[in-house]
């Protein structure tokens, strides 16, 4: 039996491969879903993505499963556990940043009626499918990420530069960057 052709980044550790296969690129227009991944990205600010994968289920404990509701509620009490708490990215910034960022996501979602609205309009409402050959063609950053971040930023979000607005959407499938000779290509077109 042969081996799939994942992107190359993917490598052949099985927490990357199994968010590769089964996540990544994938449309998601679940506002929970939405709020985790924009938490989780901010959180791998200087840091490597297999540290935040391995401390998921830690960040899903630490923050009520990403339930914006209470996580907006949060006291300085509750600030501070989690602070203490090795299942996560300890990092001051970043764990206040989730309590703010909760208060406008929850703004962003009375305005729009939805984040799922509000975030996929800078793609049109649909992925943007990329003919990426090799990994080395995939950008950083796009006119896409840049008004991401903006007008993320100008509503009270944290940690959402333009750098990790695009690896959000790239994450959450509003773009498709997987390469063309990978397997999970066709299936995120």
């Amino acid at each position: 039996m042969s081996e799939k052709h994942r992107c190359v980044w993917a490598g052949n550790l099985d927490i990357y491969q199994d968010y590769h296969d089964e996540e990544w690129g994938v449309p998601v227009h679940d506002d929970q879903m939405l709020f985790e991944m924009i938490t989780l990205e901010g959180a791998q600010a200087g840091l490597n993505w297999i540290t935040i994968l391995k401390k998921r289920e830690g960040y899903r404990k630490a923050f009520d499963n990403f339930d914006v509701k209470k996580i907006s509620r949060y006291t300085e009490k509750k600030i501070e556990k989690n602070l203490l708490n090795p299942g996560i990215v300890r990092n001051k910034l970043k764990v206040r940043s989730t309590v703010s960022n909760a208060k406008a996501f929850i703004a962003i979602q009375k305005e729009f009626g939805s984040f799922d609205k509000y975030i996929w309009q800078f793609v049109n409402g649909k992925p943007i499918i990329n003919k990426w050959k090799k990994m080395e063609q995939v950008p950083a950053s796009t006119a896409e990420s840049d008004a991401m971040s903006k007008d993320l930023k100008k509503r009270g979000f944290k940690f959402v530069g333009t750098t990790i607005c695009y690896a959000y959407m790239q994450a959450v499938g509003m773009v498709n960057d997987h390469t063309t000779d990978c397997f999970r290509y066709k299936d995120c077109c």
